[in-house]
């Protein structure tokens, strides 16, 4: 009597990767092939990012070089670490990375944690009006340019009919009005109270974008079990959004250091330089402003090389603790 035997081929166990690497550039010239248009249509982004984030970094070999504009290329001297060595022996950098980190830090905590909590409560407004008039309100500050915001709140804290004083001293908290705008160790916290207002409302809309994907039976599964309002953000928002919530805080700790000038230029001044410097406004000061094109350089790779690093750093230790990633 004939038996029947297995087919010993593994072809039945090769996974659709395996079967992709068998078949090599066939396989990929199939997938560019079938996905012709989609490509075409990113090739203008693509584009956009070589031009204006890959190919300045050419411009990096001035850090190395005592750069003239008169110069050509092959002609300007070559200098090695030299800026480097003078960036980090200047007592001034230490000071203004202090300055950096310290309003980083705090725009960071105070920042990141306040928009999460604002969408879930706004998530919770049941009437549909209120909500969107909420919402609406909340983010209008984001489209406000930087100049006017720091005119608002030099008047708001202003000594001369500034809301803010005139209300401590009517509750009598206070007996004569505050200088705030001269006070150093004050700035830091004017600068974040300024951008949660003005950031607050925008970076909320991610956060509603992501609750609404939730599952709703979850919900009513809760409901049925006696769970309170509360009981429900804190089990099921809060880790329904908890992937968006990593990958959003990894991306931040990789600007840790990169947070721009704008504020900080248009709230300070003379008396509170000490505090309001930061690293890319020092680049701006102490190297294209003074003709230092090299030394202003060298404090931009520094920038860049920083907030490579933490980004990674960060990415890896969540991969590591909360197995999410953004690569």
């Amino acid at each position: 009597m004939e038996t029947l035997t297995q087919p010993t081929s593994t072809d039945s166990k090769e996974t659709p990767a395996t079967k992709a690497k068998r078949k090599g550039p066939n396989n990929f010239w199939k997938t560019v092939k079938d996905q012709k248009y989609l490509l075409l249509m990113s090739m203008p982004f693509v584009a956009w990012v070589f031009v204006f984030n890959y190919l300045p970094l050419w411009g990096w070999t001035m850090a190395f070089q005592d750069f003239k504009p008169a110069r050509g290329f092959f002609e300007q001297d070559w200098v090695g670490f030299k800026h480097f060595v003078e960036l980090f022996t200047d007592d001034r950098f230490y000071l203004v990375l202090r300055n950096t980190l310290a309003m980083s830090l705090m725009g960071l905590v105070v920042g990141f944690v306040f928009p999460i909590f604002f969408a879930i409560l706004l998530n919770e407004l049941r009437g549909k009006f209120f909500k969107r008039t909420v919402q609406t309100v909340s983010y209008l500050p984001h489209f406000v340019s930087w100049v006017v915001v720091a005119g608002i709140v030099t008047k708001m804290l202003s000594t001369d009919g500034g809301i803010i004083n005139d209300i401590l001293v009517a509750l009598n908290i206070v007996d004569e009005p505050i200088q705030f705008m001269a006070q150093g160790n004050l700035f830091w916290y004017i600068v974040t109270a300024s951008d949660l207002w003005k950031e607050m409302g925008w970076n909320a809309i991610i956060y509603l974008a992501a609750i609404t994907g939730i599952d709703q039976e979850l919900y009513e599964a809760s409901r049925v079990d006696g769970a309170s309002r509360w009981r429900q953000m804190w089990h099921i928002t809060l880790p329904g959004i908890r992937s968006t919530i990593s990958v959003l805080f990894i991306m931040q700790i990789g600007h840790l250091i990169s947070i721009g000038y704008e504020k900080q230029f248009l709230l300070g001044n003379s008396l509170v330089t000490d505090y309001s410097e930061v690293l890319d406004l020092y680049a701006l000061n102490y190297g294209l402003q003074m003709g230092r094109y090299s030394y202003g350089t060298a404090i931009g790779i520094f920038n860049s090389v920083v907030s490579v690093i933490l980004l990674f750093t960060a990415n890896g230790l969540f991969k590591k603790f909360t197995k999410e990633s953004i690569m």
